[in-house]
């Protein structure tokens, strides 16, 4: 007997025997499907020309499967179901969703948005894991190689290549931290005072001007930068042991400044806001695992309804 070619089976025979094997009944198997019992009657000889049985014997008890067609039911109810899940839109049901998510972020975010993050997670999908990463730079890299889902930083539209998507969260500015007691909390607190001190700096990449450099340049001052590092949680423990002025996001900022001994200041000069984002790749865009999970990070860090820059906070 020669192999049949799957090329000429239709897919609807498959079902109709799905209903057969269910109801026992020609006439229930066609309401099942929406078939009159003419109709379900004309499927089920040709179900039976296909696979070379009878399928289905009439009985005193009514209507029985052969032993061919029991031994089909398991294998058609799982092919049934694939094939259905290949061409119906996806679905997450994040209380029984297993598995794991990843993100990228630099520390900063990290202390931000995991601990209330993971706390939503717990509650909402306990069977996912969520795993971190910290790539060179922005993370851009890591979401377009896709070893992360998404990434959490400071993104411009312009630094995105195609295929991106961005979501703004909230907005930032930066602020000032010494160590109580600093003397410099005796003095008056100008540009000039500022520039004077010894200042730590955080920089990801360990190159390149802050904003801080550039708003120093336009008063003519220049600050000296003692200490260089790529850690912001690391920095305001070493300006609370020392002299130094250290410039950071103002959330981070109140938050280290409530567990450290440090003093927070105002910035006394001018300089830009910036607004921390979350991007993604289009390869996940219409994944709802993923956008369950961006809009999880969205809820966590309460945005209020304002215009994002590509898409809307119905389209995560």
């Amino acid at each position: 007997m020669h192999p049949t070619n799957l090329g000429v089976v239709d897919l609807n025979l498959l079902k109709l025997l799905d209903a057969l094997l269910k109801e026992r009944s020609v006439t229930q198997a066609g309401h099942r499907l929406g078939l009159s019992q003419p109709a379900a009657s004309r499927g089920l000889g040709r179900l039976r020309r296909l696979l070379h049985d009878p399928l289905m014997v009439r009985t005193p008890k009514g209507l029985e499967p052969t032993p061919r067609a029991l031994a089909l039911e398991a294998s058609l109810a799982r092919f049934l179901t694939e094939a259905s899940n290949i061409v119906n839109p996806a679905r997450f049901d994040p209380a029984q969703a297993q598995g794991r998510l990843t993100l990228a972020s630099i520390d900063h975010m990290t202390l931000m948005v995991l601990p209330h993050l993971v706390a939503r997670l717990e509650h909402l999908a306990p069977g996912l894991d969520v795993e971190v990463r910290s790539g060179f730079g922005d993370n851009i890299d890591l979401v377009a190689r896709a070893d992360a889902g998404l990434a959490i930083g400071v993104f411009k539209d312009d630094d995105l290549p195609a295929g991106f998507f961005r979501r703004p969260l909230y907005d930032e500015d930066l602020v000032c931290l010494v160590r109580q007691g600093h003397p410099v909390l005796q003095q008056t607190w100008d540009a000039q005072r500022f520039a004077a001190l010894s200042h730590v700096l955080v920089s990801i990449t360990g190159r390149g001007e802050a904003m801080i450099d550039t708003a120093l340049a336009r008063q003519g001052l220049k600050r000296r930068v003692a200490v260089r590092l790529p850690y912001f949680l690391a920095a305001p423990m070493l300006v609370a042991e020392s002299d130094k002025v250290l410039s950071l996001p103002r959330r981070l900022a109140q938050h280290m400044a409530q567990r450290l001994p440090l003093t927070l200041l105002e910035l006394p000069v001018p300089a830009e806001p910036f607004t921390l984002s979350m991007i993604w790749h289009e390869r996940t865009h219409s994944d709802p695992a993923h956008g369950w999970l961006r809009q999880q990070v969205v809820e966590t860090v309460g945005v209020e309804h304002h215009s994002p820059f590509h898409t809307t906070s119905n389209d995560l």
